[in-house]
């Protein structure tokens, strides 16, 4: 199918149903990557959200309003932006056609597809909020600063089955670009809870009945040895450089390991995670 011309700008979303996208031209060779360079926002983030799929969670769980959806010009056509377009215009969002260059100026990230949204904030809730209901599993990051671990984290949180996720206030990665487009949309449909310190949150789920699980790769005691599923769980994650704080994991009820058979220790924060939380889950669903 030929490539359409470029499309004119506009407040709404215009693009003939059906018609061909060119694909972007490459980007030139030692082509620098743009680093998340901006101030972190205020709050949880999440207000600008790129690429395709998680653009596409954005407006199919319609969770928090969509101020506008940037699509760059001149691209193969794609069921994907036929329903992003769709969803827009069924909303009325605004769609504007924009250049590449224009799209990859104001990107955050390198992988935004040629899509991009922007919405209201993430909301967040009290803790109280996610210790309750019924049967609650939560993940509570300490210190994660990496985006893409983060993301990895929250992608695999929606697929195991949290019912909620802690996050401290301060020396934590917020919900940026990077984050949005690591967790391919998984954000729209977790519940996330802002707390001042992690141990104190600890200290608080403890007294709730909750089996509050650190994991650290030097301990002796295996997560596979842990009952995981006999009462409400928080499974405590520790940043990629320095783990678990010193007095978080005093706080924790357990502190786990994930075996290995390897010589090294090769699981880093989002992947021991991961398989954590896809345990627990395993544990919950046998009971």
């Amino acid at each position: 199918m030929s490539p359409r011309p470029p499309a004119p700008r506009s407040s709404g979303s215009s693009r003939p149903g059906g018609a061909a996208r060119s694909t972007r031209p490459p980007r030139p060779a030692g082509a620098r990557t743009r680093p998340e360079h901006r101030a972190a926002p205020e709050g949880l983030g999440g207000d600008q959200v790129e690429g395709r799929q998680a653009v596409l969670e954005l407006l199919a769980a319609n969770r928090r309003t969509t101020r506008k959806i940037l699509i760059a010009e001149a691209q193969e056509s794609a069921d994907i932006l036929d329903k992003i377009e769709n969803y827009a215009r069924g909303r009325r969002i605004p769609v504007e056609f924009v250049s590449w260059a224009r799209l990859d100026k104001e990107a955050r990230t390198e992988g935004h597809q040629g899509v991009m949204a922007l919405a209201h904030k993430l909301p967040s809730v009290a803790l109280d909020d996610v210790m309750t209901g019924t049967d609650p599993f939560l993940l509570v990051c300490d210190g994660v600063t990496d985006p893409r671990n983060l993301g990895a984290m929250l992608r695999s949180a929606d697929g195991a089955g949290v019912s909620g996720i802690v996050l401290p206030r301060h020396r934590t990665a917020r919900i940026t670009p990077a984050v949005t487009k690591t967790a391919v949309g998984a954000i729209e449909y977790l519940t996330f809870a802002e707390v001042g310190g992690v141990p104190s949150a600890i200290d608080r789920l403890n007294k709730a009945g909750f089996l509050t699980v650190g994991l650290a790769g030097e301990s002796k005691m295996s997560l596979y040895d842990l009952d995981l599923a006999s009462t409400p769980i928080a499974l405590v994650v520790g940043g990629e450089q320095d783990g678990l704080s010193a007095l978080t994991r005093k706080r924790c009820g357990a502190v786990v390991s994930i075996p290995q058979l390897g010589k090294i220790s090769s699981l880093n924060a989002g992947v021991a995670s991961s398989i954590a939380m896809f345990e627990a889950a395993r544990q919950r669903k046998l009971r």
